[in-house]
């Protein structure tokens, strides 16, 4: 029995696409086709052209792509066949990259980076070589200057771009090599800049919400005073921002809003108000990304826990907080 509803398309799924309806179709034909076909790629190309210029939907779309197809051999077949073809330039270093992170290690840094500065000289405004370059930077762990000229390049491109704050939030973070004073170091410079909807408005909530997962991944008193975290200062007004505007609709226009406001129920129930991310668990209509739901079980059970415990919030019964 649904927790939620039972209309069509309310059902918790995970989501690759986040409702974009024509990735979804090249990601459908792709699983069926098989791996490393020429057709594959062809699906690829005629998507990413059709994109154009659209930065956000472009990075949104490459990311999921080459995560889906990181070891299939398309991206390797593609720019095989168009070597200048500055869409197969950047797919293949995508994939490269969704490898890279995934195993921890890089083989040929020195390819990466040509092929990137390649696509970057084919097409001067494009971000996306430089966020993966950005990318390869939590690998390799380039220098600060460096980190900084390519934070640069790719900002200059595209100020707001998703993708860019979320290679440069993971690259600054503990786990990667960074620090907690770093990301808040960050946070705080971009944070009172970003428009309220912008594609990276959720900057802040997203560092705020790995915080909180490390201070429960701690365990003892840490752990049982997690989500206190939310409640004062600059996090507990975004906090409250948040839960007012990017549930509305129309207020987030970006290719990955949906992620944003798992992000944002998920930060919610964190502090203690799972009857105000009930607009937020309307918003998404049912489509679950597994972070941040699945760092302590399976994320779609997690999400449904959450949003039972939403509703019954707005009620007024127990479990609302």
């Amino acid at each position: 029995m649904p927790l939620f509803s039972t209309r069509p398309g309310r059902r918790p799924r995970l989501s690759r696409s986040l409702g974009d309806t024509q990735l979804d179709k090249v990601l459908g034909k792709l699983s069926k086709r098989g791996t490393g076909k020429a057709a594959d790629a062809e699906l690829i190309a005629e998507l990413l052209t059709e994109t154009g210029d659209d930065w956000d939907l472009r990075g949104h779309r490459v990311s999921v792509l080459a995560g889906a197809a990181s070891r299939t051999g398309i991206a390797e077949t593609w720019l095989e066949r168009d070597p200048d073809d500055v869409d197969a330039l950047v797919f293949h270093s995508w994939t490269t990259l969704a490898r890279a992170l995934e195993e921890r290690s890089l083989d040929d840094t020195d390819t990466l980076i040509t092929r990137c500065h390649r696509a970057a000289e084919l097409s001067p405004a494009d971000p996306l070589p430089w966020v993966v370059l950005l990318g390869t930077a939590r690998v390799v762990r380039f220098g600060h200057k460096d980190v900084d000229a390519l934070w640069r390049q790719a900002t200059a491109r595209d100020p707001w771009n998703r993708e860019a704050f979320a290679q440069m939030l993971a690259l600054l973070s503990p786990e990667e090599g960074g620090s907690s004073a770093s990301v808040l170091d960050f946070v705080d410079a971009v944070r009172t800049r970003i428009p309220a909807n912008a594609p990276c408005a959720a900057v802040e909530l997203t560092a705020a919400v790995r915080q909180y997962q490390g201070l429960l991944a701690q365990g003892g008193m840490r752990a049982m005073t997690a989500g206190q975290l939310f409640e004062g200062g600059h996090l507990a007004a975004a906090l409250h921002q948040a839960a007012a505007l990017w549930p509305k609709p129309g207020f987030f226009q970006h290719a990955a809003a949906p992620a944003d406001l798992n992000v944002l129920a998920y930060a919610l129930c964190a502090a203690g108000r799972a009857a105000d991310a009930h607009p937020v668990f309307q918003a998404l209509q049912g489509m679950v990304t597994p972070w941040p739901w699945d760092v302590d079980g399976p994320a779609l059970q997690r999400f449904e826990q959450h949003l039972a415990k939403s509703e019954r919030g707005r009620q007024g019964g127990i479990g609302g907080s």
